[in-house]
């Protein structure tokens, strides 16, 4: 069991709280969440059951569309003996007006844990979430309840979470001994890369989560993009804060296509992804207050035609002969949350050769949640789990 009893102090730190974004957790209570992941993972192998949360209601809203989230968001309940359910945004009375404190008043009446993706909308995903779990205690307070009802952030338009935390801890897999290993990263070189993609604008929020979690680690991170694509201001802070107090750096690398070539060289681990131009991200949120369709589409083709400027930022066998290399391998650990655009963001050759790798960092979004739910839903892991 990788959870020690040292990790319990911290466990009880996030007992009743909702982790919107890994940078509201201290240095301890992210390892902690590490090793409990870790953990879940060791007894799932085992083929060891955990219901921990027996014939309680695992109720998630996806106001965006979503392949292997609700998968690990249905896995990781079901493993806790939780019963899943997976409504889609727009079949709520949200869509009709509905509060997000009122959503959360009435979903918390009935659910022991919430899980929300609403990520296409700057200023808009994470508020909604908080509201959503003011609602959830207003409610509970009123009536004199003392269950806990965590709500999991399953992306929004600042962080991912559970998918950066699944990164993290396959990289401490990867390069050290284990989700509990601290140094694992320490002194390695990590590349966060914006990579073109002609599909769809995408959201901010996982490089934003990338930079914030793993200057955390001692590494040596490097943002690299084109002018235009900058991420949001206090995610930059954070990651410039973390990186110093970590004993790590974080660099910044804007302009044509060779400041891609400059943050891969001699990386470790590189994680070339697409978001969507800033401006005009920041446009869509007055398009989508008024509710006017026909104008988030006009600045959906827009982002488009830009990215359509960038075409040559592509991780590619070229790119990735830049890099130093990593435990088994040649050349660095590549990574994406997927779906990668295969042909624009990443080479199918690249893809080819590191698609297992991406099928085992996605497995362990699974434990990831399962570890968010029992910290936020019980006092004690450690002796809850004890006896497995």
């Amino acid at each position: 069991m990788q959870l020690k009893p040292h990790h319990s102090e911290a466990l009880r730190g996030l007992f009743g709280r909702s982790l919107l974004a890994t940078s509201d957790a201290t240095a301890a209570e992210l390892d902690a969440l590490l090793a409990l992941a870790a953990t879940f993972r060791q007894l799932d192998f085992a083929g060891v059951k955990v219901p921990l949360f027996a014939q309680e209601l695992a109720y998630a809203v996806f106001f965006d569309n979503s392949t292997r989230t609700k998968s690990a968001w249905a896995g990781a309940a079901a493993r806790l003996g939780m019963q899943p359910v997976i409504v889609d945004g727009s079949s709520t009375q949200v869509a009709h007006g509905e509060t997000a404190s009122e959503t959360g008043a009435m979903l918390g009446m009935n659910a022991h844990a919430m899980g929300i993706r609403h990520d296409l909308v700057l200023g808009e995903g994470q508020l909604f979430m908080k509201n959503v779990r003011a609602g959830i205690d207003g409610w509970l307070a009123a009536n004199g309840e003392a269950r806990k009802v965590p709500v999991v952030n399953l992306q929004c338009d600042v962080d991912h979470p559970t998918q950066t935390l699944a990164d993290l801890s396959f990289l401490r897999h990867r390069f050290g001994t284990g989700a509990a290993d601290q140094d694992a990263l320490r002194g390695k070189a990590i590349c966060v890369s914006w990579a073109y993609s002609p599909s769809y604008a995408k959201p901010l929020s996982v490089p934003q989560g990338l930079i914030t979690l793993l200057t955390r680690q001692g590494a040596h991170v490097r943002l690299a993009h084109p002018p235009g694509y900058e991420l949001l201001g206090p995610c930059m802070d954070d990651a410039h804060r973390f990186a110093t107090e970590s004993g790590g750096s974080f660099s910044v690398h804007v302009g044509g296509s060779d400041a891609m070539d400059e943050a891969f060289e001699g990386a470790h681990v590189v994680y070339p992804k697409s978001w969507g131009p800033r401006a005009l991200m920041e446009a869509r949120v007055a398009a989508n207050a008024a509710g006017d369709q026909a104008a988030l589409d006009d600045l959906e083709a827009q982002m488009l035609t830009q990215n359509a400027d960038h075409t040559d930022w592509i991780c590619d066998s070229r790119r990735m002969a830049l890099t130093a290399a990593s435990p088994g391998r040649s050349q660095a650990q590549y990574m994406h949350c997927l779906p990668a655009d295969i042909g624009d963001e990443v080479s199918g050759e690249v893809m080819a050769a590191y698609r297992d790798d991406l099928a085992r960092e996605a497995s362990w979004k699974v434990y990831a949640i399962m570890a968010l739910l029992t910290a936020g839903k019980h006092k004690d892991p450690l002796a809850a789990l004890s006896d497995h």
